[in-house]
């Protein structure tokens, strides 16, 4: 297959409560003032961009991806990267305009969020190579895989993802929302049995309430779980926090946004290139702040697989 140099474009008209159908055409002004040449589509539902992705790149060798939304979005576009077979990943650059109230990934790299520095910061061609997150999980008595980029969330992690999700889906999400909704759900959330390896040897069994299996530092629109991380260093970041009364996480929380959750007795830092999770409870999970379904999981991770575009 033949390399399309021209860029493909997938936009997320919902990204943002829709304010990229409403800002689209002031972003294809700037990118023909920049004269990038370009083929946009528009996604029309949930995963549509992981299939046009894959699709465009195999028929048509696209091999320069612009992604117009939030972390849910690229998300997408990164699995259709990973799903088509004509370019091995790494020959495939990714860049992005973001939209949306996260954006977390984003910020690992200093991105812009203005449009015109977004779209100078492409026409620059600056690349990096970052690394990428494989992950095995159940959907009912099916095994099913994922790609991720920034971060997986289980447990107390996953609850609060969903409820802020379902906010999104009805027009309700803001800034503030993920923060909002972990408070909420503290007092419905319970702490449940988990068994997890990293390789061969167990690093818990016992009461987990969340973990946080992290490429990137930033996650629920700016909380620091995983400040150590390393985006391209070859290893997960692991903040695993065992069975905590909720009076004190609420008094610690402050922690969570400074990077300093790690100093509580009960989290554990941890390191790991492959991970194994069981539980005997219907244990959810979240990538990039999608929900995606349950356990068991199997984590791995591929070092320096994607091309990306930062400043």
């Amino acid at each position: 297959m033949k390399q399309n140099s021209k860029y493909l474009i997938i936009v997320n008209p919902n990204a943002g409560k829709h304010q990229a159908k409403a800002n689209w055409p002031e972003i294809s002004t700037l990118l023909k003032a920049e004269n990038i040449d370009y083929e946009v589509i528009f996604t029309q539902y949930r995963h549509h961009a992981i299939k046009l992705v894959k699709n465009n790149i195999e028929q048509k060798g696209y091999i320069n991806i612009i992604v117009v939304g939030g972390d849910g979005t690229i998300n997408e576009v990164v699995n259709g990267i990973f799903k088509q077979e004509v370019f091995a990943p790494a020959e495939i650059t990714l860049s992005a305009i973001t939209i949306g109230t996260g954006n977390d990934w984003a910020k690992m790299f200093d991105i812009p969020k203005d449009y015109a520095s977004a779209i100078k910061t492409i026409k620059n061609g600056h690349t990096y190579k970052q690394d990428v997150g494989k992950v095995y999980f159940h959907v009912g008595q099916s095994k099913k895989c994922r790609y991720f980029i920034n971060a997986a969330g289980l447990g107390f992690d996953a609850l609060v993802t969903d409820t802020t999700n379902r906010q999104k889906e009805n027009g309700k999400s803001s800034t503030f929302s993920y923060f909002s909704n972990m408070l909420k759900s503290l007092y419905k959330y319970k702490a449940m049995e988990v068994r997890i390896k990293a390789g061969k040897r167990e690093i818990h069994n016992g009461m987990l309430f969340t973990l946080s299996l992290a490429i990137g530092k930033y996650t629920g629109g700016g909380m620091q779980q995983t400040p150590n991380a390393i985006s391209n260093d070859g290893l997960f970041d692991l903040m695993l926090v065992d069975k905590i009364a909720k009076t004190k996480l609420l008094r610690k929380v402050g922690k969570l946004f400074n990077g300093k959750i790690d100093h509580l007795k009960e989290v554990q830092s941890i390191q790991t290139n492959n991970l194994q999770v069981e539980s005997d409870a219907k244990l959810m999970i979240e990538i990039d702040g999608e929900n995606i379904g349950h356990g068991p999981l199997e984590f791995e991770i591929r070092q320096e697989a994607l091309q990306i575009i930062i400043p």
